[in-house]
């Protein structure tokens, strides 16, 4: 990790505000904020381990995709456990961001589900957008609990 300087301290403000505000836009079931967050050709590698990873393509995809999944829950919230971020330019960076879902499902049952997003980010006119992202499941807890190691790529 480097010093930053001004400009770049502003960056990282602005990319922890915009992962913020996913995980306030997703507890809150906004979807045409979440929709705003990411770029409009963003793409979504999602990897739940339980199941053949797969692809969402842009911000209504992505979305549309989260909403059906929260269908199921009386209850939901997104917390964000720990996140970094690293500038590689001055309009473009990356970040590890590791959350917990903390959910309570119709039928009375509360579950929690770790993961861990891999982000590309990309400023540009409109302030910083989520321009990519790689999910992983890292542990479920429920009738079954289940915990997966970090993905191999992980730098």
């Amino acid at each position: 990790m480097h010093e930053l300087d001004d400009a770049g301290t502003r960056s990282v403000v602005a990319i922890q505000r915009l992962q913020s505000a996913y995980g306030d836009a997703v507890t809150r079931r906004a979807w045409p904020e979440v929709v705003a967050l990411f770029e409009p050709d963003a793409v979504v590698h999602i990897d739940t381990r339980t199941r053949d990873p797969f692809t969402l393509d842009g911000p209504a995809a992505i979305a549309e995709f989260i909403e059906r999944s929260l269908e199921a829950f009386a209850f939901f919230e997104f917390a964000i456990l720990n996140a970094v971020v690293e500038l590689e330019s001055e309009a473009t960076a990356s970040g590890r961001v590791y959350i917990c879902e903390l959910r309570h499902d119709q039928a009375g049952e509360w579950t929690q589900a770790y993961g861990l997003y891999r982000d590309r980010y990309v400023r540009h006119y409109a302030g910083w957008r989520i321009a990519g992202r790689r999910y992983t499941s890292l542990a479920r807890t429920g009738p079954r609990v289940e915990s997966f190691p970090l993905p191999a790529d992980l730098e």
